[in-house]
This record gives C-alpha cells, sequence and structure tokens, in this order.
C-alpha cells in the first residue's frame, strides 16, 4: 500500500522590515510577493525556495 507523500514547501509568516507589516507568503513563490501596505519585496523567486528579503517570523501551521 502506497502512502500519500506530503509536501516539501510550506505557507510563512514574513514581517516587513520597511513598514511592520506581517503577511503570509509561500516559501516558493512563482512570482514576487509584495508587502500590501507598503509595496516592498517580501519574497523574492529563485526557481526553488524563494529569497526572504523581510523578516521571517516562521512557518503557518
Amino acid at each position: 500500500m502506497s502512502s500519500i507523500p506530503s509536501p516539501k514547501s510550506k505557507f510563512i509568516n514574513v514581517k516587513c522590515h520597511d513598514c511592520g507589516n506581517e503577511q503570509t507568503a509561500f516559501d516558493k513563490p512563482a512570482t514576487q510577493v509584495k508587502c500590501h501596505v507598503c509595496g516592498a519585496t517580501l519574497v523574492r523567486p529563485t526557481g526553488g525556495k524563494g529569497e526572504i528579503r523581510g523578516e521571517l517570523l516562521g512557518e503557518v501551521k
């Protein structure tokens, strides 16, 4: 009997360095994740794991 594989990617909480807004983002984004308040880039795509430009607060459980 085969088991269902668990995903290797996750959602993370990131805090914007510019305005302090906390926001949820995907850790492997296909496009830039921008802050909803000030427009600063929070996570930049790299082809795999994203480059986190804000403060990583942890993963969403």
